[in-house]
């Protein structure tokens, strides 16, 4: 597999392994401070916590990853935001559906699953930090500069070869 042109395709990458590493990290301290709090129900809860948010999180970059396939390809721009808005569409549906079904649940610990989600997308959002401000990323990107001066090449003749070729294309 030949490498990605998109420049801002290592930083997704690096930022992805970056917060699954974290994701279980934080979900042995979510669990094990649930546990110690509420028992078998808040070690459930911190773990589906950081689940969640780790999953919800993770579709975003996943989606931009998916999109910059497609770059080079005229409808890119196009597939680009369909895939992402498609992604966020997702998010939302999942989120509405997963709240439904846990709500009122008597092995969720209310308390213990918010706080876990919370520390998920901070975690999240620390990551996405740390990761941006210590990459490279030129301020002007994916682009090829010419590499000849178009005023060092001699003007084309006109029709009658008289003069330059001032017709508009």
């Amino acid at each position: 597999m030949s490498p990605s042109p998109v420049s801002s395709t290592p930083i997704l990458r690096r930022t992805l392994i970056w917060s699954a590493v974290a994701a279980g990290i934080l979900a042995v301290l979510a669990g094990g401070i649930g546990y110690a709090v509420a028992g078998g129900e808040g070690l459930a809860s911190g773990l589906l916590g950081v689940l969640l948010a780790v999953v919800f999180l993770g579709i975003t970059g996943l989606s931009i990853l998916i999109a910059n396939r497609w770059y080079g390809d005229p409808l890119y721009v196009q597939f680009f935001f369909a895939i992402v808005l498609g992604g966020w569409l997702l998010k939302l549906g999942l989120f509405i559906v997963i709240m439904i079904v846990l709500a009122g649940q008597p092995w969720i610990a209310p308390m213990v699953f918010f706080l876990s989600i919370v520390a998920g997308v901070a975690m999240s959002l620390i990551i996405d930090v740390v990761v941006l401000t210590r990459m490279r990323l030129p301020n002007v990107s994916d682009i090829s500069l010419p590499t000849v001066n178009p005023e060092d090449e001699e003007p084309t003749k006109g029709e009658d070869g008289a003069g330059p070729n001032l017709a508009k294309s």
